[in-house]
């Protein structure tokens, strides 16, 4: 994906889920690239265009963002296992998710199936590309995992190639 809509947290949770990365580390599980920005993906596509940033950032502007519960330790088992925070996904989260779909429907290019209502795990990253070594090392060094409450500072479209991210609103 070239570019996807993410919430990003207040300094406390972003600092928290650094503290998580550099407790990785030091059990030898790489984390994200360093320019990364701890975050939930709402959408992803190969092109959000102006246009629909613009609507995104209209609808967002009238809705109450709801703070995020990062509680569940978990992972997605693919080639390229990933370690991630899962949040708890209530009424408030769904709605918003839901209103950004109803932005995005036919308006962008290529959009991610796995951020479609009805598949979407709502998630913070913690590692990627993890050998199955890797992943239980994972699970070892974070466990048991204390709840993160983040905060909603801002939400922005993040090149997926450069890191760049353009704030909405």
């Amino acid at each position: 994906m070239a570019q996807v809509l993410a919430v990003f947290f207040d300094a406390d949770a972003d600092a928290e889920v650094r503290a998580l990365w550099r407790k990785l580390e030091s059990a030898g599980i790489p984390g994200p690239a360093r320019r990364d920005r701890p975050h939930v993906t709402l959408a992803a596509a190969s092109v959000i265009p102006p246009k629909t940033r613009a609507a995104l950032a209209k609808d967002l502007a009238l809705l109450s963002l709801p703070a995020l519960w990062l509680y569940t330790l978990g992972t997605f088992p693919t080639a390229e296992n990933a370690l991630f925070l899962g949040a708890v996904t209530d009424t408030e989260l769904i709605a918003v998710h839901s209103a950004v779909h109803d932005v995005l429907a036919g308006r962008v290019t290529h959009p991610q199936a796995s951020c479609l209502p009805g598949a979407w795990v709502p998630h913070c990253t913690l590692a990627v590309d993890l050998g199955a070594e890797q992943l239980a090392a994972g699970f070892a060094a974070l466990h048991p995992i204390e709840p993160i409450r983040a905060k909603i500072a801002t939400v922005g479209i993040v090149d997926t190639r450069t890191g760049e991210v353009s704030e909405l609103g």
